[in-house]
C-alpha cells in the first residue's frame, strides 16, 4: 500500500476516535469522543505538523489514547486495591465475564466507576470468626446438641457411634466435642437460703433485685470474695471427699463420674458439638461468586468523563510519549531517505528514546502521587502529625493553680 496513504490530516468531530479504536471501549463516553479530536490535534503539533509530514493518522493517535485513558484506570484501579482489596475479599460480587457496556455476552469490560468505600476491618473479621468458633462465642460453623442416654455400671461411651444427635447423619461424622454438661448441683445453692428472713426483708430484697438469691446479710454485710471462696471450698470438698461429677474425653470417648447406678437409668449428659468437616472447610456458600482475588474485584476502565483536570492532563502527555514511540519505530524502518542529490536521515531511534524516556518517567510520577496519597501513607502522616504536636504541648508551660 502506498505510504502517502498513511499521511496525517487533522480530524473533525464527524472522523473522531468512535468506532476507530482498536478496542472501541470509549465508544459511549462522550468525553472522550470529543476530546479525541482535540488531542490528535495537540499530539500532531507537538510532532511537527503540519511544518513536517508524520507517517501515521489520526487513528493511530486514537489508539495511544485510547492506551494512555486504560493505563491511567489500571494505576488508579491497582491503588483501589491496595487499599481495599481485603475488605471485599469474600464480601463485595466479583466480576465474571462482564461485557462492554449492557452486552454481558461480550468479553470486553465495560466503564464505570466504583462509590466511595468505607472500612469493615477487612480480612481480621474472618480471624476473628475463628476465633469465637474456638471459644463458642461466634463464628460461622453451626454448633451441634447431642445425647447419650446412661446405662446401669456403664462408664464410658463412644459419642461417635451411641449418642443421639440434633442431626441424624452427623453418625457418619467426625465429631469435635466443645462442651459436656456433666456438673453437680451449683454450690452457691448450698449455703443460700432464699426463703430466709421476714416477709418484709423479702420485699425490700426484690424492690432491690436480689430477692431470689439470698438474704441481706449473706452478701451486702460480707464482701464478694467470701462468697467466692466459701462456694470453692464446698467444691472442693466434694471433689476430695465425695464421688463428685466429672468426665473425662478421649478420642471421642466419653467416661463419665460416679458410675451410674440404677438410679440415673435413662438419664441423659447433653454436649455441644462441631463437625469437623464445618470447621475446616475453606468455603462458605455467602462468599459464593464474591471477590477472591485480584483479578476478579469489580473495577472497570475510568469513564473519561469522570476525569478531572489534572489526570487528563497526564493522558494527554502519555498519549504524546506513546505517539512519539510509535512514530520513531516507523521512522526507524527508513534510517535514510534518497535524494536527488543525496540523502536525509531520520530521527526515528531519538523519536522511540524520547518517548520511551518520557513515559517511564510519567508513569513512575503517577505511581508516586497514589502513593503518596495511600491508606498506609496517610497513617503515618498522620501518626507524624500527632508526635509533633504532643511535642509542642509538651513545651508548652502548664498553669499554676491555687485552690
Amino acid at each position: 500500500m502506498p505510504k502517502s496513504q498513511y499521511i496525517y490530516s487533522d480530524p473533525t468531530i464527524s472522523t473522531s476516535a468512535k468506532g476507530d479504536t482498536p478496542y472501541s471501549i470509549y465508544d459511549n463516553d462522550h468525553a472522550f469522543i470529543s476530546e479525541s479530536v482535540d488531542v490528535a490535534k495537540y499530539v500532531s503539533r507537538k510532532l511537527g505538523h503540519p511544518v513536517m509530514q508524520l507517517e501515521f493518522n489520526s487513528s493511530s493517535i486514537y489508539a495511544c489514547f485510547e492506551e494512555s485513558v486504560s493505563d491511567y484506570s489500571q494505576y488508579i484501579n491497582n491503588y483501589n486495591m491496595k487499599n481495599w482489596l481485603w475488605e471485599n475479599y469474600g464480601n463485595t460480587s466479583r466480576v465474571s465475564g462482564s461485557g462492554y457496556g449492557n452486552d454481558t455476552t461480550s468479553s470486553r469490560m465495560g466503564t464505570g466507576s466504583i462509590e466511595p468505600q468505607k472500612p469493615n476491618m477487612g480480612f481480621a473479621t474472618f480471624l476473628s470468626e475463628k476465633y469465637g468458633e474456638a471459644a463458642n462465642v461466634g463464628g460461622d460453623a453451626t454448633l451441634h446438641t447431642g445425647s447419650i442416654t446412661l446405662v446401669n455400671d456403664k462408664q464410658v461411651y463412644d459419642l461417635q457411634s451411641e449418642a443421639s444427635y440434633s442431626v441424624s447423619t452427623h453418625s457418619d461424622e467426625r465429631l469435635e466435642i466443645q462442651r459436656i454438661f456433666n456438673y453437680g448441683p451449683a454450690a452457691i445453692t448450698r449455703f443460700y437460703d432464699p426463703f430466709a428472713g421476714s416477709f418484709e426483708q423479702r420485699n425490700m430484697l426484690d424492690n432491690f433485685g436480689m430477692g431470689n438469691v439470698s438474704p441481706a446479710v449473706s452478701f451486702i454485710m460480707r464482701p464478694l470474695h467470701q462468697d467466692i471462696s466459701r462456694a470453692g471450698a464446698i467444691e472442693t470438698n466434694d471433689r476430695i471427699r465425695k464421688s463428685a461429677y466429672s468426665f473425662e474425653l478421649i478420642d471421642n470417648k466419653l467416661r463419665i463420674f460416679p458410675l451410674p447406678d440404677t438410679a440415673d437409668v435413662g438419664d441423659k449428659v447433653w454436649f455441644n458439638y462441631y463437625i469437623r468437616s464445618d470447621r475446616t472447610s475453606n468455603t462458605r456458600s455467602y462468599t459464593n461468586k464474591k471477590v477472591s482475588d485480584p483479578s476478579n474485584v469489580p473495577y472497570q476502565f475510568i469513564t473519561y468523563e469522570e476525569i478531572n483536570a489534572s489526570g487528563r492532563q497526564w493522558i494527554r502527555k502519555m498519549t504524546l510519549a506513546l505517539a512519539k514511540e510509535l512514530l520513531g519505530i516507523i521512522r526507524s524502518k527508513y534510517a535514510s531517505m534518497p535524494l536527488p542529490n543525496g540523502e536525509v536521515s531520520l530521527d526515528g531511534e531519538g523519536l522511540k528514546a524520547e518517548g520511551r524516556e518520557e513515559k517511564a518517567n510519567l508513569l513512575e510520577e503517577l505511581k508516586e502521587f497514589l502513593e503518596s496519597v495511600s491508606l498506609s501513607e496517610r497513617a503515618r502522616q498522620e501518626q507524624e502529625q500527632a508526635d509533633a504536636q504532643q511535642s509542642v504541648l509538651g513545651k508548652a508551660p502548664l498553669g499554676i493553680y491555687i485552690g
